[in-house]
């Protein structure tokens, strides 16, 4: 597989309005493991691919989960995908750095308007 190509499914978003609610529903009830909780976001593990919980902090991203497709090379693969004239939101950019691990993102839009997202995970 080349480095401008989708991995896997890294990581897909549900928006909630209520995080202490859902982090209980998912963690009690459906017995996920809850990884960590930071900033108003809430992230379990279900067999390897991370389900983060979130209130929305706009409309865009109120009415439906967000994929997260992991990548190798994050700027290869936003390059690539405009050369195909995907409609992105944004340029690939820096959203986290946890220890020696920095975690980048890219957001666009699907054929049907849906805001999904490329991420890109690497040690510094």
């Amino acid at each position: 597989m080349g480095k401008g190509q989708i991995e896997k499914v890294g990581q897909i978003a549900v928006p909630v309005t209520d995080l202490d609610r859902a982090v209980n529903f998912y963690k009690e009830k459906i017995g996920l493991p809850l990884l960590f909780t930071s900033n108003g976001l809430a992230f379990f593990n279900c067999n390897g691919i991370r389900l983060l919980l979130s209130v929305p902090e706009t409309e865009e991203f109120s009415s439906s989960s967000v994929i997260y497709f992991q990548v190798e090379n994050i700027k290869e693969t936003y390059e690539d995908l405009l050369s195909k004239q995907v409609l992105f939101i944004d340029e690939p950019h820096l959203i986290a750095k946890m220890g020696q691990t920095e975690t980048w993102m890219a957001f666009f839009k699907d054929s049907e308007n849906n805001t999904h997202a490329l991420m890109s995970e690497f040690q510094v």
